[in-house]
């Protein structure tokens, strides 16, 4: 339990760090026994929103109408089934799905049932076609050493395919590893620790993070991280990609 009156959680004008122990429900119009927790959104000045999606019993209901937004789903605990007009497509712990900005669709979970929900406006391209669904299980995905360092993996969620407009990956670190320099580049980051704990620079200053926190990097945010601790380090985070600025 934090001291009273104090948090982890820092808002900066272009990063920030939200802690779970300020986390503040809330629900939408036609859900039912679902509750979201916005950790990121266009509020704060991000170009996308990121969503805890939680569920109170069995058959809970999170709608998604179609809009403008497309979305990927993340599972990080418990198992939910995606409703989409013509199919159901279940997905379980680790599992993931990008819904395409022209469909509408339902999560429905239950009490063991915990989600990340990435949100944004799709940046049409001309001279391409919508992207399409997709969706999978992370643990089906390789770990490729990033920069050639075995002991930094980094998995690839959604195709590398100029449709896509947005990016999702799962980056895990053997303790003591590192990003290899501090970033500094045009891409928007939404980020949730999935397990472990380590060190995230934002900006000039150091953060110590662990599973369940969330984390805005807006663009040209100096960012780096390294894992401490006895276990391996795994974030999971989503940026955006394939349009010139």
């Amino acid at each position: 339990m934090p001291l009273f009156g104090h948090t982890r959680t820092t808002i900066a004008r272009r990063h920030a760090l939200i802690a779970p122990d300020g986390h503040v429900p809330s629900t939408f119009p036609g859900w039912k026994n679902a509750t979201a927790f916005v950790l990121i959104s266009p509020a704060m000045g991000a170009d996308f929103s990121q969503l805890r999606v939680t569920f109170d019993l069995a058959g809970g209901c999170a709608i998604f109408p179609k809009d403008e937004h497309e979305h990927v789903v993340y599972v990080e605990a418990g198992e939910c089934e995606i409703e989409l007009a013509d199919e159901s497509i279940s997905l379980t712990d680790g599992g993931y799905i990008f819904i395409p900005w022209y469909t509408a669709f339902s999560i429905v979970g239950n009490e063991e049932t915990r989600v990340t929900l990435f949100r944004k406006i799709y940046e049409l391209q001309a001279g391409f076609e919508p992207p399409p669904l997709v969706f999978g299980t992370a643990s089906n995905i390789p770990g490729e050493p990033f920069f050639g360092n075995p002991r930094a993996l980094l998995q690839t969620l959604l195709p590398i395919d100029p449709r896509y407009d947005m990016a999702v990956n799962i980056f895990t670190y053997q303790p003591g590893a590192t990003l290899p320099f501090v970033e500094t580049h045009i891409m928007e980051h939404g980020l949730l620790m999935l397990s472990g704990q380590g060190i995230y620079r934002l900006e000039e200053n150091y953060y110590p993070v662990t599973a369940g926190d969330a984390i805005w990097m807006a663009p040209y945010c100096p960012q780096w991280f390294v894992a401490m601790g006895d276990e391996p380090a795994s974030y999971l985070y989503y940026k955006d990609v394939h349009r010139l600025p």
